[in-house]
């Protein structure tokens, strides 16, 4: 992978990002000597004489130039020209959309190789991600590249912890060209809205933009100052796909279908019954249909789901739609659906007696309360016991908020180990039961986290619930400094259903 200094200038120009060259001889419109590039970098400790070094960042600090200059860097690209000893400056006015451009082009344009969806919104995003990444895989042969919160993979298999949801443009294009010499065909990415306010996306054109829904989030001083802000952020995704997938009901639904009919974008929407493809919840929790009018894609019909929540009805309409217009097959669409599985994620199983157990992630008084609140409301009739501890030697307040949401939506509470490092579990069980402001509520400990799930599992009856919280999928315990192998409240679950 090269770039050179007269491609460089030509796809500046392109995109009417070139300020001006600067050498220490003089300032020109045209770059002033030729030059190849073998590494794009904006880690001063990452540099070398073929290395082309972005000065980018609110915290940008000219000691950082510096550096990559006292280690041999000759050629440095920025918004504005720093007083250090340098063969040659590239000024530009937007330092981020010049790293997205360049990057595209120095990894040689994978997205050009891939078939890429994008999805959007304030919920769902990873749950979409992971329904459509095995719809595909059912049709591709495991052929899918992911890109979301959770995790990565970049041959379909293997996946790692990802760093951000959506990765900065250099990261995102090498792990594009990757993909794709893994065998990829498709990818599946989730596009946040800083995505788009530091132009990590910037220049990228997605086969299907999905988008799910809009409210109120990561609003602050250091991602969006106000709604307007982030809703325009979220919306740029309409404008960057060829065809769109969205939520007929999301509020401010009649801007984004302006947005889409202004461009000449397809819009395929899903829902209620006036959109194209009609979500109707079925008597078993985890089935639902999809009926429309016009049926092009093939996709009426009834399907089966791994998780809890009408909401996941949509999030997986989305996900079916998506996949079709970029090539899946109807019957892979249903047997991926039915096989798709979002760690930690309300999962849920079904005990022979019809009572409901629930793993989920919930780790802080917000996802506790969702996932109580939940089960409280589908289970009415029946006693919603939680199985749940908190971590150790870190994040010591969301003790008091797990409490809290125990002691406002559920009946029962086991509370026991969950990664207690090198405190004691029970100390930290104390902390957490000192919180449930509730006496109605039957509070016990048991050390043992296996134990406590089976305990729990044999006590439910046909009404009720079980919420197993905290671990998720997690195969693993952290103790005393160490990750001890942990089978995984999933696959204790799973063992209990089928003996």
């Amino acid at each position: 992978m090269t770039l050179t200094l007269t491609q460089i200038q030509a796809i500046l120009e392109k995109e009417n990002l070139l300020r001006e060259f600067i050498t220490p001889a003089k300032w020109c419109l045209s770059a002033p000597f030729e030059k190849n590039f073998q590494q794009l970098s904006y880690d001063s400790s990452q540099v070398n004489e073929d290395t082309l070094f972005f000065c980018k960042g609110n915290n940008f600090k000219q000691a950082y130039l510096e550096q990559a200059l006292s280690q041999g860097l000759a050629v440095y690209i920025a918004e504005q020209p720093f007083e250090v000893d340098a063969e040659l400056a590239i000024i530009v006015h937007d330092i981020r959309k010049a790293l997205a451009v360049l990057s595209m082009a120095f990894y040689d344009y994978p997205q050009e190789e891939l078939k890429i969806i994008g999805i959007t919104g304030t919920k769902g995003k990873t749950t979409t991600a992971y329904f459509a990444k095995k719809i595909l895989d059912r049709s591709n042969g495991e052929k899918t590249a992911l890109l979301s919160t959770l995790s990565t993979t970049l041959d379909g298999v293997t996946f790692f912890k990802s760093q951000l949801t959506t990765p900065e443009s250099l990261e995102l294009y090498k792990m594009m060209r990757q993909a794709v010499a893994n065998g990829m065909t498709h990818l599946v990415m989730e596009v946040s809205s800083q995505a788009y306010k530091v132009a990590r996306v910037y220049g990228l054109t997605f086969d299907v933009g999905i988008f799910l829904n809009i409210s109120p989030d990561h609003i602050g001083p250091i991602e969006h100052p106000t709604f307007e802000d982030y809703f325009y952020c979220k919306r740029q995704l309409i404008a960057n796909a060829k065809q769109v997938v969205l939520q007929n009901e999301t509020d401010h639904s009649d801007l984004l279908l302006e947005m889409a009919q202004q461009q000449a974008i397809p819009v395929i929407t899903y829902g209620d019954m006036g959109a194209d493809y009609h979500v109707e919840p079925l008597k078993h929790p985890l089935s639902f249909a999809l009926q429309a009018e016009a049926d092009d894609l093939e996709l009426n019909g009834e399907y089966d789901l791994r998780l809890a929540g009408d909401f996941n009805k949509e999030n997986a309409a989305a996900a079916l739609i998506a996949s079709r217009l970029v090539g899946a097959d109807p019957t892979s669409a249903k047997k991926g659906l039915a096989e798709a599985l979002v760690p930690g994620r309300m999962n849920l199983l079904l005990k022979e007696n019809g009572a409901h157990i629930y793993v989920d992630y919930a780790h802080n008084y917000l996802s506790m309360k969702t996932i109580l609140a939940f089960a409280k409301e589908n289970h009415p009739e029946g006693t919603i016991t939680v199985v749940t501890g908190s971590t150790g030697n870190k994040a010591e307040s969301r003790r008091e908020g797990i409490g809290q949401a125990i002691g406002e939506f559920a009946d029962a509470a086991i509370l026991t180990m969950d990664d207690p490092n090198f405190e004691a579990p029970e100390k930290i069980a104390a902390e957490i039961q000192a919180a449930i402001q509730n006496d109605h509520v039957a509070v016990s400990y048991i050390e043992n986290r296996k134990q406590a799930i089976l305990q729990a599992l044999e006590a439910a009856g046909p009404n009720d619930a079980v919420i197993l919280a905290g671990k998720g999928t997690d195969k693993y315990m952290t103790l005393n400094g160490k990750d001890d192998t942990y089978e995984g409240d999933y696959v204790i679950v799973e063992n209990y259903l089928n003996q």
